[in-house]
């Protein structure tokens, strides 16, 4: 088959399987591969340790699929519409968490685009955010987006707001064009971010990035981040929200990203009073259920830290004898917080 009527078959299949972009590059070393390098070497990886496992792997596609020579890029477009907010809710959750975990979505869209690929004799190998594979590198030489200064991929056509998914194959497919960087002069990501992870333009600090420390970081959150997590408690998202581009991005028409029912219906205090099952039955087929109920009630804690008030203590209390030491160790900074706030003493009850 011509090269050009199979990358229209791959193209028109990605389009009926609901894929919002579909972009081709070809399957060389990732323009930023010394650059990630040493940005492990420099520690700023926290505590990723796969990132340095697989390191080889992610800055070499022909050792995750020898005789690779196209990566697919598709996207998926995630973005609320203007009105689709979550309700009255005293905390933020990233946008990407409010409904249904992508992986469970888009895996099996992939899937069906790679089964496509079979019938003309390629092999493959597909991922949505789950493989050793520089995404955003090849995305970048696709032409689907530009690393922005927060070093999120952005596309003039979909916004900030939309997932990445690789397909690697053997089959041989003419490149498209890489896309222009169009940030300009703008810092309103670097400017917005509430912890400076964002150290320099298209440079970040994962060790102080919001999205890190509420679900990478399993342990303890530094005490001297806590207060600058404010009343988020999965992840963050405000460097993508201010980017311009979104202007020019349509609503995703994709149901199962939208915010669940519960979401203006809880508030900080009522999600300490739920036990583990409790905890997996709320947060069925959501993204959050991964960092599991002691990681998710810590960052209750830390929210309620910030911006709690005196009618949030009792939970509080109670959350300081939680059989999880991680919890009631951020329990009690939280009631310390009140406490310095209000000028009475707690007691830890």
């Amino acid at each position: 088959m011509a090269a050009d009527v199979l990358k229209e078959a791959i193209l028109q299949r990605a389009a009926e399987l609901g894929f919002d972009a579909c972009r081709f590059a070809p399957a060389q070393t990732p323009p930023h591969a010394g650059a990630f390098r040493k940005w492990l070497e420099d520690g700023r990886s926290g505590e990723m340790a796969w990132l340095s496992k697989n390191a080889d792997r992610r800055t070499d596609p022909q050792l995750v699929l020898p005789g690779a020579k196209t990566i697919i890029m598709v996207a998926s477009n995630y973005a609320p519409g203007p009105t689709a907010l979550m309700g009255d809710a005293d905390y933020q959750i990233a946008r990407y968490a409010w409904g249904d975990d992508y992986h469970t979505v888009l895996e099996p869209k992939i899937r069906a685009l790679e089964e496509l690929l079979v019938t003309f004799g390629g092999r493959q190998r597909s991922y949505i955010d789950t493989g050793p594979v520089l995404e955003r590198d090849f995305a970048a030489l696709s032409g689907l987006g530009w690393h922005g200064k927060s070093t999120m991929v952005i596309s003039r056509e979909l916004g900030a707001f939309f997932f990445l998914g690789a397909l690697l194959t053997t089959l041989e497919i003419t490149p498209d064009q890489p896309a222009k960087d169009r940030c300009g002069t703008c810092t309103r990501c670097i400017d917005v971010c509430p912890t400076a992870a964002i150290t320099a333009p298209y440079q970040l600090d994962a060790r102080l990035c919001v999205s890190y420390l509420t679900i990478e970081l399993k342990g303890s959150i530094p005490e001297h981040l806590r207060p600058l997590i404010g009343n988020r408690i999965y992840g963050c998202d405000d460097c993508s929200a201010v980017c311009p581009w979104n202007r020019f991005a349509k609503a995703s028409g994709e149901a199962r990203f939208a915010a669940r029912s519960f979401a203006a219906q809880w508030r900080l205090r009522d999600f300490l009073k739920l036990d583990d099952q409790q905890f997996r039955d709320l947060f069925k087929n959501s993204p959050i259920r991964r960092i599991k109920r002691r990681g998710f009630i810590r960052n209750v804690c830390v929210a309620l830290g910030n911006t709690g008030t005196q009618d949030d203590i009792p939970a509080l209390q109670c959350a300081m004898h939680d059989p999880e030491a991680l919890i009631a160790e951020h329990a009690h900074w939280a009631l310390r917080q009140i406490a310095s706030r209000t000028g009475d003493s707690i007691s830890a009850g």
